[in-house]
């Protein structure tokens, strides 16, 4: 392992959790490319943007660079990220985080889905997160380690029933199979690597961060969220620990911060988060993993 410092690649990380998530790793020491389609102030639907990411960043003392790109376009050639970052940073990436999804259609029930909706969440949920964490492979073997982690969700999780009990977001057929899709290759992923010493885990908010896209989806209130920080923090513990031991993961924040009693700590890296340390969280608060049910 070399001892260059930490190159890492976030996707999304215009707004919500890719945005934590950048600003926390940053805040650790590692250099961070943040991606998304946002690069500008107004670019998107939703506030946030790419340079405000980094501003940010820049402003608690890290290091990033904006690197717009549309990850959903299945024409793009997404090795351009990891050449970019490398380029700007001078080493190769040995981090990708996939945090960018598309749309989730909450709103189209199995039989209203339509083609176009299908493939356009396959190709940004699945193949793009794929294809972006391949591209690093050979930097990471440079490097001699490796961390890939992907955003999933617990909308992956199966629909118990019958009887089905009434959901907001239906039966999220087409968001949660791509997330299942995407926590099947992290455990295969994982397994493929792990002689390599890259580590691959995947992690979901424990119920929800109240972001501003979240709370589009019906059901999702600020008063039971989770803060940002927890899984920011937790993003950060599995793009740091061992490749050895904590890799092949589908894993929850809170759960996982209360395994490993790590301490969570602000954005900016510079305090403890009050309320919500390993030994503060709410235990009726912790997801049983749907693998384990």
């Amino acid at each position: 392992m070399t001892d260059e410092p930490h190159i890492a690649v976030v996707t999304g990380a215009s707004r919500g959790i890719g945005r934590a998530i950048a600003r926390r790793l940053a805040a650790d020491g590692i250099a961070v490319a943040a991606v998304s389609r946002s690069l500008r102030a107004g670019d998107g639907t939703l506030s946030g943007s790419l340079e405000e990411t980094v501003a940010q960043i820049a402003a608690d003392g890290g290091r990033a660079v904006a690197i717009g790109f549309d990850l959903g376009d299945p024409r793009a050639d997404r090795q351009e990220i990891i050449a970019r970052a490398r380029a700007e940073f001078g080493a190769p990436v040995d981090i990708v985080v996939n945090c960018a999804a598309a749309p989730r259609h909450f709103d189209r029930t199995f039989p209203h889905m339509t083609r176009e909706s299908f493939f356009e969440a396959v190709e940004a949920n699945v193949w793009a997160a794929w294809e972006l964490a391949a591209a690093a492979v050979p930097g990471m073997r440079e490097r001699g380690a490796g961390w890939i982690l992907n955003i999933s969700s617990s909308q992956a999780g199966p629909r118990k029933g019958p009887p089905f009990p009434a959901n907001p977001t239906h039966g999220a057929a087409l968001y949660g199979g791509t997330k299942a899709f995407l926590d099947r290759i992290t455990t295969g992923a994982a397994m493929d690597l792990y002689e390599e010493n890259i580590a691959v885990n995947a992690l979901a908010p424990e119920y929800q961060v109240a972001t501003e896209n979240a709370l589009t989806v019906p059901g999702v209130r600020t008063d039971n969220s989770e803060p940002e920080e927890t899984i920011a923090e937790a993003a950060l513990a599995l793009c740091t620990g061992d490749p050895k031991t904590l890799t092949g993961r589908i894993a929850y924040n809170l759960s996982l911060l209360a395994e490993l009693e790590r301490p969570v700590r602000t954005l900016d890296g510079r305090s403890l988060l009050a309320g919500w340390q390993p030994g503060q969280i709410d235990t009726a608060r912790l997801r049983v993993p749907y693998l384990r049910t």
